[in-house]
Formats: structure tokens, sequence, C-alpha cells
């Protein structure tokens, strides 16, 4: 068994794929999965899992260069964006949902969770560990 926290097998192996600059997106449960875009699906009812668990469990194993949320994040979803904001990830980058929509189209793979808080969504970009 791992000893990290991730435990999810199909989330460990996309991010054991990941090169340098690939993305990966979380979702809420109303983000609209990116045709052709491989979707993991852990959503099984409102609020589980949700969103900062698994950003949190992700990130124990992904090396993040970047981020891009949305900006509408901010204004709807406050107390969110400053959970976000505390993680303190590297390079943040700020896009309208219709264009957040548009980058998620180039990810690796499609988290969806629980998460029913307005634009509870992130792209996270890989970065290397030397």
């Amino acid at each position: 068994m791992k000893k990290t926290p991730l435990l999810n097998a199909a989330i460990s192996q996309v991010i054991a794929s990941m090169g340098h600059g690939d993305t990966i997106v979380i979702g809420d449960a109303g983000l609209p999965a990116p045709q052709g875009v491989p979707v993991i699906d852990l959503a099984l009812t409102q609020g589980i899992p949700d969103f900062m668990s698994v950003l949190r469990t992700v990130l124990s194993e992904l090396q993040v260069e970047f981020h891009v949320v949305a900006e509408e994040l901010a204004a709807r979803s406050p107390a969110l964006s400053a959970q976000i904001q505390a993680l303190g990830l590297p390079q943040k980058q700020v896009a309208p949902h219709e264009a957040f929509k548009e980058r998620a189209r180039q990810a690796r793979a499609f988290i969806r969770t629980g998460e029913c808080t307005p634009y509870a969504n992130i792209i996270l970009g890989s970065g290397v560990v030397f």
C-alpha cells in the first residue's frame, strides 16, 4: 500500500505520466468535462468529495509550476479563493470562466469532485523536481 496520501490509482497514474508543462484539472460537480480529456469522476453526492480535500491530496504528489483559476472565483466564492491562495501555489494565472474552459481542453485529465461551490475549479501545471 502507498505511504503517500493519494490512494486513487487513476490519479496517481496520471500524475506519474505528466511531463513539464502538462496540466490537470480539478473541477466542481458542474464544470463540463472537455471532450477527449479522460475524466476521473470522484463525485458521490453534493459536497463529497469536496474540492479542497481533492486539491490538497493531488498537491501531495504533483510538483506544480503554475495554476489557473477563473477570474469569477474571487467575487463569487471569496472563502474558497482565500483557501486556495493560502496554499501558496506558484504563478497564479487568472482567466475568464469561458477561457478557463478552453484551457481545460488541453489537460491530461479532468478530476470531477462533488463540490457545489461556484467556480471551484483549478488547472494545475506540472513542474519538475530538479
